[in-house]
């Protein structure tokens, strides 16, 4: 009886929450990581600002715990370890492409060149990616590799700011190095190899028809397809 009660109230809930964006619709709202956020969105979203600067923006950065309908989130980065709520609508983006990333001078002390390299280096995670390491060797064709991690930090941003201190090599996804790589701050001294997540956009139902967030949608899949 619960469960019936609930998901009527949700429904119901649901189309309140539609009635009232078409009578007094706030700002078109981005959810993604705060890493995303941190080395990815902030660094770019100022070029959509300029284009539609008349366009008021929000932000949350509840990446595991949000729901977009519930929280009245427009568009959402997400990839495809999370299973979307079962009302939003899914746009498919972008392979994830992930690889190991260092200093130059890190690289220099350890000579990484090939995978079988990596058993004298200090490998660095994210708890968020216990498997990261195991992943990449499996994409990059290297699964024999007995890759132990030495460290582990809490979010991509503070195993990407150890890498970038020379504690150690990271294994990380490019779009949240692409700046640091570009300034030279760090080196992928192994490339980067397709891996098993996909980039994905999730929109929510209740704001799609709105020409803002369609606005806001467009921009970010372009963006993340060409740098990711």
């Amino acid at each position: 009886e619960g469960q019936r009660l609930a998901e009527g109230l949700a429904t119901a809930f649901g189309l309140i929450q539609a009635s009232v964006e078409q009578v007094r619709p706030g700002p078109a709202t981005i959810s993604c990581s705060e890493s995303i956020m941190m080395f990815w969105l902030l660094p770019r979203i100022a070029r959509f600002q300029q284009m539609h600067p008349e366009m008021p923006l929000q932000f949350n950065m509840n990446y595991r715990g949000s729901d977009p309908i519930r929280d009245n989130i427009s568009v959402a980065i997400r990839n495809t370890m999370l299973t979307p709520p079962e009302d939003i609508i899914v746009r498919e983006l972008a392979d994830e492409w992930i690889g190991p990333v260092c200093t130059p001078e890190y690289l220099r002390q350890n000579g990484l060149r090939k995978p079988e390299d990596l058993a004298r280096a200090r490998l660095l995670a994210t708890r968020s990616r216990p498997l990261a390491w195991q992943q990449w060797a499996a994409a990059a064709g290297a699964d024999s590799l007995n890759l132990a991690v030495q460290e582990e930090f809490e979010h991509f941003y503070l195993l990407i700011q150890a890498a970038a201190c020379g504690l150690g090599i990271a294994n990380v996804p490019r779009m949240l190095v692409l700046d640091a790589l570009e300034s030279g701050r760090l080196v992928a001294p192994l490339g980067f190899v397709r891996g098993p997540y996909r980039l994905v956009l999730w929109l929510n139902p209740h704001v799609r028809g709105r020409a803002d967030v369609q606005a806001l949608a467009d921009w970010m899949a372009e963006e993340l397809q060409l740098n990711t």
